[in-house]
């Protein structure tokens, strides 16, 4: 039996379509209550809070769960950035220490996010706002991160094994504003802005301080080429070919129209 957190949320709600789809028995846990009996296996994930995650690890191990699959973040180990560093690596670090079996799920930036956290300013203005210069992002399909995870919570052989997840190419966001622009019929233009500038944009909008410093730390991040890379591991693991982001943006065109 299977235990998904975080199932209400961009990919849990897929992670539990595809393990619904592969027949495997799960259920989601619950906000207030969290029952183990019968779990052998969790997908963890939570809204950015290392502290809860650290604490299900060990509930999980005190009730006999037997493998932890994370979603955590490309490049996780190198703490290069502070999404990285204050978060993920140190939950990973913890799994690892726990004696658990272990998988870890390294997903580059969703292509979702496009929609969730720009979409406002796309309709409203033709535009969204960065400070990541040129830099390329692999974007991922959620799809594609939940597929990787059903199989991966279905399956043996994916023990002590971290996974690099990305989209099947690396886009600067000018390229990503011009197939979003195809996409909806409209011009759609991206706005790289000074970090400072981009900050008080931010916490005009009620972004708390800390996590819009972090935001500029992955744009940094994003602008030296740190999330760059392709691999092939989503097509690897999954069996099917990465999402395009064309594919993405056509799909999901209604939401950068006016």
């Amino acid at each position: 039996m299977i235990l998904v957190f975080g199932s209400t949320g961009t990919v849990g709600r897929e992670v539990v379509k595809q393990l619904k789809a592969r027949g495997a028995s799960f259920r989601a846990a619950e906000r207030d209550h969290v029952d183990y009996n019968g779990i052998e296996k969790i997908f963890l994930l939570s809204p950015s809070v290392a502290d809860f995650e650290i604490a299900t690890v060990n509930a999980a191990k005190a009730a006999g769960v037997k493998h932890v699959v994370k979603l955590s973040v490309l490049n996780a180990e190198t703490e290069a950035f502070l999404f990285a560093k204050m978060i993920h690596r140190p939950v990973e670090k913890a799994i690892e220490q726990s004696g658990l079996a272990w998988t870890f799920l390294r997903p580059n930036g969703f292509m979702q996010n496009m929609a969730n956290y720009s979409g406002a300013t796309i309709k409203s203005q033709g535009a969204f706002y960065q400070a990541a210069g040129d830099g390329r992002v692999s974007h991922i399909d959620v799809r594609d991160i939940a597929a990787v995870a059903a199989a991966v919570l279905t399956e043996s052989g994916h023990e002590g094994k971290a996974y690099p997840l990305t989209g099947p190419e690396a886009l600067t966001y000018y390229e990503v504003a011009e197939k979003i622009s195809k996409a909806a019929g409209r011009a759609v233009k991206y706005v790289d802005l000074p970090p400072e500038q981009l900050k008080a944009g931010m916490l005009g909008a009620g972004v708390p301080e800390f996590y819009a410093d972090w935001l500029l730390d992955l744009n940094r991040y994003f602008k030296e080429g740190g999330l760059s890379r392709v691999t092939d591991d989503v097509k690897r693991i999954s069996g099917r070919d990465p999402i395009t982001f064309d594919q993405y943006a056509t799909e999901n065109a209604a939401a950068f129209r006016e």
